[in-house]
């Protein structure tokens, strides 16, 4: 095995970018050093956001999630722990315009506040130190995210905002803890109100189609909750019109998000219609029984017109539930996804 191969990515739009990639490293890392900063979330093979496939030559992969990687047997790869035994050439699944050149800002924040967000859940409030360059306001388009760091340690997983871009430099967060998960036990135990951290971003393309004219459903559930509060946000800030519903799912009622924050969205957008589902829930539960998918497809099954589709969640509630969308007739184009860490 050769101490440095060369990885060769090609884009949907067929732009190439080559970069060396040393022995021991992944390519996620590799095309950072080079300059080249691809959509990624967890960077611990968990949330399959780095997903593409080997085109040709040889490579391993690191110890990953199975459900990140739905086709480990036809060439599919994350890119975070995908390591070259040899040069490597790795088919994108988007264009080069989501590819940044630019290095990733890193700023530090104070915690402002945890609180309870349901079972197993907690709201996050940041506050940016101010920066001499950069100021001290929160600069972000709803939908994206942070890439967070456990103080004193190279941990960093990412989260997606649940606020408004802000003169203040508050950022909220809306975090599932993960049993055993690094930065999950550092949240759950041992950060403190007052404590710095360093965090990374804006990052991502989850964004809305703010141009479309058509209905919007949004469908969200476990760690999928903050990106879809973030966007229906934006939709009452600008007064929005257009039929919105938002599908939100969790296992047991516990998990569900607090009724304060559906109260809050219904008072701003007051054509949004919500669908609370549990899949399995206790005696007297008056919501939707049942999947996100399931939800989603009796939903769609009476609408006359088909809507945009906003995606956000587990891996498994992504794929079932943009199946339903496909099987009842919405164009693939119009069903945007976000796959997060289960």
């Amino acid at each position: 095995m050769a101490d440095t191969a060369l990885v060769t990515l090609v884009t949907r739009d067929s732009a190439r970018l080559e970069f060396a990639c040393p022995a021991g490293m992944d390519v996620l890392s590799a095309a950072e050093t080079a300059g080249f900063y691809l959509p990624a979330m967890c960077h611990a093979g968990e949330c399959g956001q780095c997903h593409a496939h080997a085109q040709s030559g040889a490579y391993e992969m690191a110890p990953h999630s199975k459900a990140a990687l739905p086709d480990p047997g036809q060439g599919g790869i994350l890119l975070c722990r995908c390591q070259p035994r040899g040069d490597l050439t790795i088919d994108l699944p988007y264009e080069d315009a989501k590819i940044a050149r630019q290095p990733l800002i890193t700023r530090s924040a104070i915690i402002e506040s945890l609180t309870p967000a349901g079972e197993g859940a907690l709201a996050l409030t940041l506050t940016l130190t101010p920066d001499a360059q950069l100021g001290g306001a929160a600069d972000f388009i709803p939908g994206q995210y942070m890439e967070l760091t456990v103080p004193g340690t190279e941990i960093r997983r990412a989260y997606s905002l649940a606020n408004l871009p802000n003169w203040d430099g508050r950022l909220d967060f809306l975090i599932r803890l993960v049993p055993g998960g690094a930065f999950s036990t550092w949240l759950g135990t041992r950060a403190r109100v007052g404590e710095e951290l360093s965090l990374r971003g804006p990052l991502g393309h989850f964004t809305l189609d703010d141009a479309s004219p058509r209905p919007r459903v949004l469908v969200g559930g476990g760690c999928g909750a903050a990106p879809l509060v973030a966007m229906l946000r934006h939709l009452a800030d600008y007064q929005d019109s257009l039929p919105t519903h938002l599908i939100f799912a969790a296992n047991r009622e516990a998990e569900l998000l607090p009724p304060a924050l559906f109260e809050e969205l219904r008072a701003g957008l007051p054509q949004l219609e919500i669908t609370l589902c549990v899949w399995h829930p206790s005696p007297g539960w008056d919501g939707f029984t049942g999947t996100a998918a399931e939800a989603l497809a009796a939903h769609l099954a009476a609408q006359t017109e088909m809507p945009d589709i906003y995606l956000c969640g587990p891996p498994k509630m992504l794929d079932t539930a943009r199946a339903a969308a496909l099987a009842q007739g919405v164009p693939a184009e119009r069903i945007f996804a976000e796959r997060l860490a289960v």
